[in-house]
């Protein structure tokens, strides 16, 4: 089925009041390698089989719309040649990753993020220091892009986003949202429009 950052150093956080967008593009600087090419820079150790790779989709999938293969921890952004951009991910720890059909309603470059209370139960060590939010910079954990997986009108809280721990890319890490390398998610931020569906397959391998 086809379907964090940074090697670099990262700034203190910021408050959001001083995210401007001249901020973004520092940051952007900051967890882009020098002379970055997509599918070849490697600065953060990853097996190569998680760097992007634009690879034959499956036939009869619809341009725009992003597969995620939970088993082999592959993203797949359906070109319109019938081609698909493949990236390596993170998804949910056992327990934690819902499989489903989603859309996609709504993009943020370097949002802010703040745990869902249920984290906060589950892990309070962890997360109450940021139930008021943490603000937008490398150290977020949404990192510098994220895409806002909906059920119908209702945001689900899962996200496609950046993370500033790009060595969990290929395991099981997050609290069920799929993390990407951030230099990753950047180039496909800009490909992918708002209300395209996103399917998060099963992690035993079966169909949704």
């Amino acid at each position: 089925m086809i379907a964090g950052l940074s090697a670099l150093a990262a700034p203190a956080l910021v408050s959001p009041a001083l995210a401007a967008p001249g901020s973004w593009e520092a940051w952007d600087a900051q967890v882009t390698p020098e002379n970055f090419t997509l599918e070849n820079s490697n600065p953060w150790g990853l097996h190569p089989r998680l760097l992007p790779r634009q690879v034959s989709a499956n036939p009869g999938l619809k341009a725009g719309d992003i597969h995620v293969d939970a088993v082999a921890r592959y993203l797949y952004h359906i070109q319109d040649d019938g081609s698909a951009m493949r990236y390596g991910v993170a998804i949910g720890r056992d327990g934690l990753y819902t499989p489903g059909v989603y859309t996609i309603k709504r993009k943020a470059k370097w949002p802010s993020w703040t745990p869902t209370a249920t984290m906060i139960r589950r892990e309070p060590d962890k997360y109450t220091r940021w139930a008021g939010g943490m603000p937008p910079g490398p150290e977020n954990a949404l990192g510098s892009r994220a895409l806002y997986l909906y059920k119908g009108g209702r945001d689900t809280y899962l996200r496609i986003h950046g993370t500033p721990a790009p060595r969990s890319i290929g395991t099981r890490a997050s609290s069920g949202c799929v993390r990407m390398v951030m230099a990753h998610i950047n180039a496909l931020y800009d490909e992918v429009d708002t209300g395209v569906t996103a399917y998060l397959y099963p992690t035993d391998g079966s169909r949704l």
